[in-house]
């Protein structure tokens, strides 16, 4: 072919390298993978096989498959089966095991039986990073972000859709028994082959009936009245458009250069408990006393954010606006001003709102007030529609003002909040692919979420410092 570049000819003699270390630069991140599992020390971390046994077959060292697992999931290649076969061709992780190739099933066992080692090998890199100062920032991110289970969305039961599909199948059955009566009038277009069809969708929702009344019978007996068949610790969330079937994972990410600092896996859909502790989780991986945490206004709740306020930490976070009066264009509560001095309220009509009573609600202390010019005063109806509009006040609301406070000074650090704490979401779901985890249970996934974060950390810290610059830090 003229004009084109050509190629060599298959049957010309090649002379490859000598030595399989050629084929390998010295910036290679496998060297940094080297360096970071040569520098652990695996039995402290809890790995299983350091010391082998003294009879029996051999097996790999853990740090072989543990160097297996780090070029993969740094490579986007996360399945068992396809780190065995990239063992057995792949020059880099021939490099990487000194040519050692163990089999999918060894390899998928390693992750399995060496979670809780996984996951702090993962906590391991984190401390590094302190050690080279890339937290030296003291304003942290906090988000979760719904990742899909194995399980399907079919597979998985709740009450709301246990009452869709038996009013479904309800629906379905009268349908085939109003054609059955068609047939039994003789009507020609119903064949007899037509009726041998219809009894077996009859009998195969009548099957399907009792499949479901065992399942909820199991459903009725589960903690949040939910089960999924094939991850049992699977839960239907509710996220921007449809729902989905899987966890809630939680992250703690420093602004400067988008390291999650923390992480962890749930399978519970709101985010409304999670702050103080993903707070207290980053403090103490990032050593950083006076943090910073911003978070969204799903975050926010009273003794979250009273928590943050005992251990020390400032959090930024703006107040969900679910007043129903304000929607009908009543005034909404931030009408009203709070006097400290004389323990009262100041409505927009100027009236002075007194303390009443206290009283408890949902294990919170509150103080009720309101005003004895409420009946006649000319805007009630821009105020309330009962006798007197009432105020309640929880007895740490002064800790809430202060972050609305603290926000309105700096209404910036939310448009902060989305530059730093999307991204490695975004990221990590662009690695995983459409089906996202690739095993089941609670222990499992947080084990795999805590590989993708240790790939997804040495990946931004080899950005950072260059791999040279990592694998000097690692050896000194």
């Amino acid at each position: 072919m003229k004009r084109f570049v050509s190629g060599e000819s298959r049957s010309q003699a090649t002379l490859f390298p000598e030595l399989l270390d050629d084929f390998v630069s010295e910036d290679n991140p496998v060297r940094a993978i080297e360096a970071f599992v040569e520098a652990l020390d695996l039995r402290q971390l809890g790995f299983k096989g350091v010391d082998p046994h003294a009879t029996g077959r051999p097996a790999y060292h853990p740090a072989v498959l543990l160097k297996i697992y780090l070029y993969g999931y740094l490579n986007r290649v996360q399945s068992s089966r396809r780190l065995e076969r990239e063992a057995q061709r792949n020059v880099e992780l021939m490099w990487l095991t000194e040519r050692l190739a163990p089999d999918f099933k060894t390899i998928a066992d390693f992750r399995k039986h060496n979670g809780k080692a996984i996951r702090a090998t993962c906590r391991d890199f984190v401390v590094l990073c302190r050690r080279l100062g890339l937290f030296s920032q003291a304003i942290v991110a906090i988000d979760g972000s719904k990742f899909k289970a194995v399980n399907n969305r079919d597979r998985n039961f709740t009450f709301a859709k246990m009452k869709r599909r038996a009013e479904e199948i309800e629906k379905s059955i009268e349908h085939y028994l109003r054609q059955f009566d068609s047939a039994d009038r003789g009507v020609p277009a119903v064949t007899e082959a037509q009726t041998a069809q219809l009894k077996e969708k009859i009998a195969a929702l009548t099957e399907e009936v009792q499949q479901l009344q065992a399942i909820e019978i199991q459903r009725t007996q589960a903690p949040d009245q939910q089960i999924s068949l094939t991850d049992p610790d699977a839960r239907s969330m509710t996220t921007r458009g449809t729902g989905v079937v899987g966890y809630n994972v939680q992250t703690a990410v420093d602004n400067r250069h988008h390291l999650i600092i923390a992480h962890e896996v749930t399978n519970v859909g709101s985010d409304r408990s999670q702050l103080s502790r993903m707070a207290n989780q980053a403090r103490d991986a990032s050593g950083i006393k006076d943090l910073t945490v911003v978070a969204d206004r799903g975050y926010f709740k009273g003794e979250e954010i009273l928590e943050c306020h005992k251990a020390g930490i400032t959090t930024y976070l703006p107040k969900p606006k679910t007043s129903s009066s304000q929607a009908k264009g009543m005034f909404p509560r931030e009408a009203f001003l709070f006097i400290p001095e004389s323990n009262g309220y100041r409505c927009p009509a100027g009236e002075r709102l007194i303390w009443r009573f206290k009283t408890v609600e949902k294990g919170q202390t509150l103080h009720c007030y309101w005003s004895s010019a409420c009946p006649t005063c000319t805007m009630k109806g821009q105020c309330t529609t009962g006798t007197y509009r009432r105020i309640k006040r929880w007895e740490h609301e002064d800790v809430l003002e202060s972050v609305q406070s603290r926000l309105d000074q700096k209404p910036e650090m939310m448009r902060l909040r989305r530059q730093t704490v999307e991204h490695p979401f975004g990221t990590l779901k662009a690695w995983m692919g459409a089906t996202h985890f690739l095993t089941k249970s609670l222990k499992n996934v947080s084990t795999e979420m805590s590989l993708h974060v240790l790939a997804y950390n040495m990946k931004r810290v080899m950005k950072i410092l260059g791999t040279k610059g990592l694998i000097q830090a690692m050896r000194a």
